[in-house]
């Protein structure tokens, strides 16, 4: 062999093994060849992607009052928290307190929309029209509205049978008093309220058929200064013993303050006057909240759907009931309760008149949800007329 051709053959040898370092220092080596009789070796099979985390529900809620105001916002809110514990990782809640009932609704509803939450919640019957535009440019939105009566293909309406939590405490408030006048600070005077007022009003008579409700209005949901201005109103005028359909726990401090007995409303308002609270009618908003977050989350949830919940749901309750009440009383409270449970018993069951002395219902006939919805007139007993007003 001459030299040229060792030359030639060391030369090919050194670049192969050249190339071959290259292939290596890049990643892409050859598996070596199989020996004599040996199968070659399969490539072991790329790991597989890591699944995508769920996305997560995000639900927004709108608040006509501060969450601290210790009734009705405060009670949503808890509604909204039992809604994170229920459910963990899979939502992701949100909420604007303090939302007007005007333009600013909707900009605010708009908003949660636009930020992606696919389940609103408007908590109060102002927010009616703003949610019913928004609702119609958003139709992968899911819409729920608080008191209203207005429904689309995404938007259902829910509420609570809050005048239940009235009778009941009429009931206690009728044996409780000793001047035989109860008062009522009225926010707005609509069926709903008008309702509370009539409902405590015959719960109180049930006790004692001589008894008188005065009432005074506010013309707002959330109004400390003027619910205790109405409040101090009503006592100096003879009334012993108080409830309210307003969101604060003012009227239950004023009661305290004079020396007279008062209700919680919306929410357990004890601790705002131990010693004038005679109990809390509540409203649960967890039972509604969770059935309508488990349907978003599963599918299951349809718009176009009216939900009135009460005592029977789990939506309503007496709590808290002070512990001077008599004892007969209680019971009458828990056969109340028991008798809205299961069906045996009603409220809005004649001869009801009205306090001019029309019939507004005969005897033995039970009123249905169309006639509650529109009750616009004070039962006998109640002093005065109501006024004209808008609906929550």
């Amino acid at each position: 062999m001459t030299d040229i051709t060792k030359r030639s053959l060391l030369q090919a040898a050194a670049l192969s093994a050249l190339a071959a370092t290259a292939l290596v220092g890049c990643g892409r080596s050859e598996p070596p060849a199989p020996a004599p009789g040996q199968a070659p070796t399969a490539a072991a099979p790329a790991a597989p992607a890591p699944a995508p985390a769920p996305q997560k529900l995000k639900i927004a809620f709108a608040y006509v009052g501060p969450v601290g105001d210790g009734g009705w916002t405060f009670a949503h809110d808890n509604g909204r928290k039992a809604v994170e514990k229920e459910f963990g990782d899979k939502v992701e809640t949100s909420f604007v307190e303090n939302v007007p009932e005007s333009a600013d609704a909707e900009r605010v509803i708009r908003d949660m929309a636009a930020n992606g939450n696919k389940l609103i919640f408007g908590t109060t019957f102002g927010y009616m029209e703003p949610m019913l535009k928004v609702a119609g440019d958003h139709k992968d939105v899911r819409f729920e509205h608080a008191t209203g009566y207005k429904t689309a293909d995404n938007l259902r309406t829910y509420d609570s049978r809050t005048y239940e939590g009235a009778y009941m405490a009429g009931v206690i408030a009728g044996k409780m008093s000793k001047t035989g006048t109860l008062g009522v600070v009225g926010s707005i005077p609509i069926p709903e309220v008008v309702r509370n007022i009539n409902s405590f009003t015959l719960g109180a008579q049930s006790v004692n058929p001589k008894i008188k409700t005065r009432v005074v209005w506010v013309g707002k949901w959330f109004d400390p200064p003027k619910e205790t201005e109405a409040a101090t109103s009503l006592i100096n005028g003879g009334a012993d013993v108080l409830m309210q359909n307003t969101d604060s726990s003012a009227v239950l401090q004023t009661a305290e303050k004079m020396g007279k007995r008062a209700f919680g409303w919306d929410s357990d308002m004890t601790a705002y006057g131990p010693k004038a609270h005679l109990g809390s009618a509540v409203i649960n908003w967890a039972p509604y909240y969770t059935k309508a977050v488990r349907e978003a989350l599963d599918g299951s949830w349809k718009g176009g759907q009216q939900a009135w919940w009460g005592v029977k749901e789990g939506a309503i309750d007496m709590v808290s009931v002070a512990a001077d009440v008599p004892e007969d009383t209680k019971k009458r409270i828990d056969e109340v309760r028991a008798g809205l449970k299961d069906g045996s018993f009603a409220i809005w069951k004649g001869p009801i008149r009205d306090n001019t002395g029309k019939e507004v219902l005969a005897k033995d006939q039970v009123a249905d949800d169309k006639f509650l919805g529109g009750v616009n007139f004070y039962v006998a007993g109640v002093e005065g007329k109501v006024p004209g007003g808008e609906k929550k």
